[in-house]
């Protein structure tokens, strides 16, 4: 067994994203899962990792997409001391405390499998020249399984923005922007679509996430 025996509260979206090269990993993503989903902290992160990457889709219009998919199985579970132990695909496996907040626990058993989903998208057009305001709304939806129910949980969140194009590296293929809480660099794949971005021009947007974590019945999964 690997990993220490460890407190895991249910992270925000924040730091998730703070977790971008390791959300790809089972271990790690293990540290997600069965907790209530709590509001996006309000103070700057990472870069999301659709940012690595952003294609161009029409002149002056760009997108980016990352979707990650995560099984983990229930090897054993303490229902007295709240523990769970969860093996990923490669057959490592992680011991977790599991806090009070976590509803249903005790309908979770060994055998059963942990499910978790995650997506981001990036959507954004080029507006020359630029003139409005930076500005950033912030919304989205969140719940939890019911009494009774398989232990689940879900979240999305959306984020509509207008930033100022501060830099653009034609070297590196970057275009750094300035929104109105943060500054993010990204990467842009089409160096053609790059050449349209100057300095002082606004890039108009939507960011969106989505995750859901699902525990999935043994009887379930055995009748698939």
């Amino acid at each position: 067994m690997t990993g220490p025996t460890a407190a895991v509260p249910y992270p925000p979206i924040a730091s998730i994203l703070e977790y971008r090269m390791r959300i790809r990993t089972t271990i790690a993503t293990a540290a997600l899962l069965l907790f209530p989903l709590a509001v996006a902290a309000q103070q700057p992160a990472a870069p999301p990792p659709v940012a690595e990457g952003i294609a161009a889709v029409g002149p002056g219009k760009f997108a980016g997409i990352m979707d990650a998919r995560v099984t983990l199985s229930v090897e054993a579970i303490d229902k007295a001391g709240r523990t769970i132990v969860l093996k990923d695909s490669k057959g490592e496996q992680s011991k977790f405390v599991v806090g009070d907040q976590v509803k249903n626990f005790d309908q979770i058993k060994v055998g059963d499998l942990v499910v978790m989903s995650y997506t981001q998208e990036l959507l954004m057009t080029l507006r020359k020249g630029g003139g409005q305001l930076r500005e950033r709304i912030d919304s989205g939806q969140q719940g939890t399984a019911a009494p009774g129910q398989m232990p689940g949980a879900f979240e999305s969140k959306e984020v509509a923005f207008i930033a100022d194009v501060q830099q653009v590296d034609s070297k590196k293929g970057t275009v750094t922007l300035r929104g109105a809480l943060r500054t993010v660099t990204l990467k842009i794949k089409d160096p053609q679509q790059l050449k349209l971005i100057s300095k002082g021009d606004q890039v108009e947007g939507v960011f969106s996430e989505a995750i859901a974590v699902a525990v999935v019945p043994a009887a379930a999964k055995a009748r698939k």
